[in-house]
């Protein structure tokens, strides 16, 4: 009997259950396009389809140094801003501590095309320095250089947002520890609190460098051939899927390896977490020229990451009147996709996290869909939406198929952005509230929706406004997959700035930060909420 039980006991333990199968349905929606991109990459042939191999290695050499430059400038700008916050008190440290964040709610297409027109040769900083100085300082933003000044002002807040945790996190005594052993606060933070924070280091600088790689707007407009500004143009300018997927894969390639860094920093990134051991640091005061630098340092990395491209654009732009109809319309469009992107993303993201309990693997192949671009997530849809257009009349004139297709690629590439917020917001519920939900009835599932969702509501609200501002900030994607005379801001932004009519590309960049940036706010300031040892 013993030994006949046992394959029925086998069988039962590897059946998944409701939760199971949706996690698992969710991570294969996030891997689909990928075997699009490597189906379209070994399966279409032909002469018209190869790339000379030295223009492929000079796209990936540019997109390599691009991406390391941002890397270094992130981690010195987001980790000295994250010290300065978590470790000091100075005049504006209480704002700082979450404005320092709200670069986010621009667009990096939208920084390129602001100071583009203030670097220009009749831009006023060069006026200003042959008036003053007498000679031409000769910056071109149209450079490596400038490609990656731009980016690492629109993404170092993702390596001040992981470093500023890191640093919350740690308890107090550890620093006490160095103090009292005669280092200095300076000395300690190079001796304990950055070692400790190294994996999280690691995790900001890795998005940082994803994002830098997912980049078109920005090193498009600022004449930068990059692997992603390859797949689009080899697919919207010259229309060949083969060329766009060739140029893809390398781009997988750096996706894998950057998931594989992200994802070691997360083993490691509590070292001192514990909230039975948790203790806040005490801020030491800086006074004199100390509080005047580290105010200055905050207030400069805000200015030009936000106030002054966004003044620039508003200032300077302001003469132009601009398509209210068609902006009123692509802002619609915006916000729709944004709202149905996110709404999507999140059901498949708590699925996801609601099931991975038993299958920790499932995040492991869904996170593969953020680190890789947009762009390449596109090109990979549009191998198995060919085969719908070609088998089922009328599909490839559907309105509603390009949507769902948009709709889908947003999906796949944040389901692991919304899965963080969510996995750790069910993750401080305490699992005997599922366990009495089980004794008196409930399900599974219906433990899940009647218990853990209505009190994980906060974490869930905090994923949709993150893929919310993702996407409304998304370009590449929505390029490729769009359907006929159907444009978001994004797309106007970047259509009027191909055409050098910054001063239009002004009036939807504005919009995009303008809708964009309360539900930055609201996020950013959720960070003090979510340390040990806070009230919540």
């Amino acid at each position: 009997m013993a030994l006949a039980a046992r394959p029925a006991s086998r069988l039962g333990r590897w059946r998944p259950g409701l939760l199971e199968t949706l996690a698992i349905l969710a991570a294969l929606a996030a891997l689909a396009p990928l075997a699009g991109v490597l189906a379209a990459a070994l399966t279409s042939g032909g002469a018209e389809a190869a790339i000379p191999l030295g223009d492929l290695i000079r796209y990936a050499w540019t997109s390599l140094a691009l991406a390391a430059l941002v890397a270094a400038a992130t981690t010195i700008l987001g980790t000295v801003a994250a010290w300065l916050v978590a470790a000091h008190e100075f005049p504006g440290r209480a704002v700082f501590a979450w404005a320092l964040a709200l670069p986010l709610a621009a667009p990096a297409f939208a920084l390129a095309y602001a100071y583009a027109d203030l670097f220009d040769v009749a831009g006023p900083v060069r006026t200003l320095a042959r008036a003053q100085l007498g000679f031409d300082p000769g910056f071109r933003l149209r450079s490596l250089w400038g490609a990656a000044f731009v980016l690492s002002l629109a993404f170092y807040p993702y390596v001040y947002l992981a470093m500023r945790a890191a640093f919350v996190n740690q308890s107090a005594q550890a620093l006490e520890a160095a103090r009292t052993l005669g280092s200095p606060l300076r000395e300690a933070f190079w001796r304990v609190a950055l070692p400790m924070a190294r994996p999280a280091l690691a995790a900001g600088v890795a998005l940082a460098v994803m994002e830098t790689l997912a980049d078109y707007g920005a090193v498009q407009f600022l004449a930068v051939q990059t692997l992603t500004t390859g797949v689009v143009r080899a697919w919207v300018v010259f229309g060949s899927m083969a060329s766009a997927a060739q140029f893809a894969i390398p781009l997988l390639a750096a996706a894998a390896l950057l998931l594989w860094i992200e994802r070691r920093g997360r083993q490691g990134r509590s070292h001192d977490s514990a909230a039975t051991r948790w203790r806040a640091t005490t801020r030491a005061p800086l006074t004199g020229w100390g509080a005047v630098g580290a105010t200055a340092f905050c207030t400069t990395l805000i200015g030009l990451g936000l106030i002054l491209p966004m003044g620039w654009m508003a200032f300077g732009f302001s003469d132009f009147a601009p398509d209210w109809d068609r902006l009123i319309a692509a802002a619609r469009n915006s916000l729709a996709l944004a709202l149905a992107g996110a709404a999507v993303t999140v059901a498949l993201a708590t699925a996801l996290a609601l099931g991975m309990a038993r299958a920790p693997w499932l995040v492991r192949l869904a996170s593969l869909g953020y680190a890789t671009p947009g762009a390449v997530r596109a090109i990979g849809l549009l191998a198995p939406a060919a085969l719908v257009w070609r088998y089922v009349p009328g599909a490839a004139q559907g309105f509603g198929m390009g949507l769902a297709l948009m709709i889908y690629a947003y999906a796949a590439r944040l389901m692991a952005a919304a899965l963080e917020p969510i996995e750790a917001g069910l993750a401080r519920l305490p699992p005997s509230l599922v366990h009495a939900a089980r004794i008196l009835g409930r399900s599974e599932t219906g433990a899940a929706l009647s218990v853990q969702l209505p009190l994980a509501r906060g974490a869930v609200l905090t994923a949709a406004l993150v893929v919310f501002i993702d996407i409304l900030k998304e370009l590449p994607g929505t390029l490729i997959l769009r359907p006929f005379n159907f444009d978001t801001l994004a797309v106007i932004a970047d259509n009027y700035a191909r055409d050098e009519r910054l001063a239009q590309a002004g009036w939807p960049s504005l919009l995009i930060v303008a809708l964009a940036l309360p539900a930055t706010i609201w996020v950013t300031r959720q960070v003090d909420h979510a340390r040990p040892g806070s009230a919540a």
